[in-house]
C-alpha cells in the first residue's frame, strides 16, 4: 500500500490563509468594541460636585499615584467612580447561541467533507 502523500499547498495560499485568520482574530477583539458592546464602565452612577481626593474615597496614597499619572479630582472622577453594566439583551444571547450552533454545524459538516475526501484518497471509492 502506497504512503498517504497529503495535497500540497501553495505560498499564496498560506499567505491568504493567514491573512484571513488575522483579520478574524482582530475582528473578534475590536468588533464588539466597535460596537460599544464590551469594554469599560459607560457612567457614573452618583456623580459628585467638586470633587475632591477625600470625597471620591481615596487615601493620600491612591492621591499620590493618580497625581503622579497626571490626574486631578476633577479628571479622575469618571475614572474613579464609573461602575459596570451588567445588563444583557436576550436578543444577543439568542443571537450568539445561534451563531454558536450554526459553526457547530458547519465544523461538523467541512470536517465530513474532508474526512470522506481523505478516505477516498487512501483507499479509493
Amino acid at each position: 500500500m502506497a504512503h498517504y502523500q497529503p495535497p500540497k499547498q501553495g505560498k499564496a495560499s498560506q499567505l491568504f490563509d493567514v491573512v484571513v485568520l488575522v483579520v478574524l482574530t482582530v475582528g473578534a477583539l475590536f468588533v464588539p468594541l466597535w460596537m460599544g458592546m464590551a469594554g469599560a464602565a459607560k457612567s457614573v452612577s452618583t456623580p459628585v460636585e467638586n470633587p475632591t481626593w477625600e470625597t471620591l474615597g481615596q487615601n493620600e496614597a491612591q492621591s499620590a499615584k493618580y497625581e503622579a499619572l497626571g490626574y486631578t479630582p476633577e479628571t479622575a472622577h469618571d475614572l474613579i467612580l464609573a461602575r459596570f453594566d451588567y445588563s444583557f439583551s436576550i436578543t444577543a444571547l439568542l443571537t450568539m447561541i445561534a451563531v454558536i450552533l450554526l459553526y457547530y454545524f458547519l465544523i461538523l459538516r467541512f470536517s465530513e467533507v474532508e474526512y470522506r475526501e481523505v478516505i477516498s484518497e487512501k483507499f479509493g471509492e
